[in-house]
Formats: C-alpha cells, structure tokens, sequence
C-alpha cells in the first residue's frame, strides 16, 4: 500500500508539473510607467491571466511605439500598443521603417488622442479659418501635437505663415492662453488631459468644432487619422460635443500569433472592457465602432473571426 501510495504521489506530483510547464506566458509591450500604455496594457494582461485557459500574461517596460514594432517583429513580444501612424509605417515599410515592411497586424485599436484646439470663450475664434492672424501654439518642437497640427493646417488650405506660430509644450500652452499671451492652442493627447482641465477651473474656455470637409481633407494627407468626437461635458463650460479627429492607439501582434489565441484576447478585450474603464477612462473609447473605423493596417485573421462572429462587417481594407 504504502509503495501505491509513493507512485500515486509522484504520478500526481507529475502532473502538476506537467501542468504549470503548460501555462503559457505572454509579453505585452507597453511604454513607460507614466503613460497610459503601462496602465492598459497591465489591466489587459491581468485580464488574460485570469479568463484565458493556459496563458499568463505580463505588461513590459518599454521606449513605446517604434521600439514595440521591432518587438512584435522579431517575435519578442507578443502583443504591443504603439500609435497609429508607427503601425502604419511598420506594416508599409515607410517614414522611420523605410525600405524594411515589418510583420505586424492589429488586433484592435483601443483609443485615440485627439486633437484638441482650444481657445478663450471670448476670443471670437469659432474655426480654423478665424485662426488667421492670431497667435497659436502648435505644441512643443517636434511633438507629436505638431505633426498633427500642420497636417490638419495644411490639408486645409492654411500654414505657419497665417499666423504667428509658438511652439509650446501642452502646460506652457495651457498658462499661456490663462494669461492672454496666446489666442489658441493645439493639443494632440488622450481625452480629458489634465491641462486643459486645469485650464477649464481658471478661465472660460471654448474648443474648435472641424466641419465634415475639414475632417476628410485631414484623412486624405494622413491615412491614420480618424473621425472622433469629444463628448460634451468633457471639459468644463465645453457643453457641446465636438467634432475632430484622433490618431488611434493600436494593439498589435505578429501574424504567427495562432488564430485561436487572437481570437481569444479579442473577444476577452471587448467583452471585459469595463474592467479596463475601472483601470484608466482611456479606455471608454475601447468599442467594436471605434475598433474598425480606426484600424490603419490589416487585422489578425482571429481578429477578424470574432468580429464577423458578432455580426459586424469587417471592411476590406482591414482584412490580410
């Protein structure tokens, strides 16, 4: 009996082994532990540890967008977020990716930072056009915020030379309009940003609406910019909802990902998204709309089976 016993605790000793080794552990590459990367990405990675059979998951450090593209490229990380125009390039071998197409597909885009123009309540400034001979701050030298700024400028008719131009990082912009030294500011970040909050309590601010042209002359001079739309009451005295557009943030993987575990993470992403809100509101813009109208590069194969699995209809362009 008691030689039974010894054999039937190592059988089962055995397998718990076997078990463990079995338990496969995913990389998320996300950004540094001040952004919203880190936050979302570690919420998703708890999310896989716990509701998907057979899988770990840890959120990684990381230089952020470029970097995580050669992650997911060489297979050293399994999923990563990075910017839509990043992903565009990496996938289409252009801008920083010149000449070398990486491996990369998207799984979803989980939320945007738009583009935010604000200006005083009682500056008379309602668009783009009544920018013209103002003083406006593009955002710091080289930002992200300016890229955006001119390629929404110039695809409408406009450039530096209608204006006088500061370059002003998103506090700088944001003291500068509180103290009259502006007139109007760019801002190309994850709604709400605490700036422009802080701004809001201080003085009566307004945020130019884009009219529909404006939006699609945008989208024609940079494929990855989306319609979006920030929601009234998002700023304080801002009680309208207002129209423009966002560069989406995508979660992305390598098309060796097998099918059956990108279909798994994305079905977990959208059917638990309330525990991702409950991490950091980012992710209220994390839906199925925002997902397929935002996408810049084509979707996972598993991507692709759950959302035709819940009735939407996946576009061409999205499709491998």
């Amino acid at each position: 009996m008691r030689r039974i016993s010894k054999v039937l605790c190592a059988a089962a000793l055995m397998v718990s082994v076997s078990a463990v080794q079995a338990q496969q552990n995913l990389s998320i590459a996300t950004g540094g532990t001040g952004g919203v990367y880190y936050p979302i990405g570690g919420g998703l990675a708890e999310l896989i540890s716990r509701h998907i059979d057979g899988y770990t998951a840890v959120a990684e450090v990381t230089g952020a967008s470029v970097e995580n593209m050669g992650l997911i490229h060489r297979e050293d990380s399994d999923m990563a977020l990075a910017l839509a125009d990043t992903v565009y390039q990496a996938y289409n071998g252009t801008g920083q990716f010149e000449g070398r197409k990486l491996d990369v597909l998207a799984l979803a885009s989980i939320y945007p930072n738009a583009v935010q123009i604000v200006t005083l309540a009682d500056s008379g400034i309602t668009s783009l056009a009544d920018m013209k001979g103002k003083r406006v701050s593009v955002g710091a030298p080289g930002s992200g915020t300016e890229l955006n700024a001119r390629a929404l400028l110039e695809s409408n008719g406009m450039s530096y030379d209608d204006f006088s131009v500061q370059r002003l990082n998103f506090n700088e912009t944001a003291d500068a309009l509180r103290d009259g030294d502006i007139d109007a500011g760019f801002w190309s970040v994850g709604p709400p940003t605490s700036s422009i909050l802080s701004l809001a309590t201080t003085r009566d601010i307004t945020m130019i609406s884009l009219g529909l042209s404006e939006i699609a002359n945008a989208q024609m001079a940079e494929p990855v910019f989306a319609p979006y739309t920030l929601r009234a009451g998002l700023y304080e005295g801002v009680d309208k909802a207002i129209e423009t557009v966002g560069i989406p943030n995508v979660l992305t993987v390598n098309s060796g990902m097998d099918e059956e575990l990108a279909y798994q993470v994305t079905k977990l992403l959208f059917e638990r998204v309330e525990d991702l809100r409950a991490i950091h509101p980012a992710a209220n813009d994390t839906t199925v709309e925002f997902s397929l109208v935002s996408t810049p590069i084509p979707l996972h194969p598993g991507a692709i089976r759950y959302y035709e699995e819940i009735g939407v209809s996946v576009p061409d362009r999205l499709k491998p």
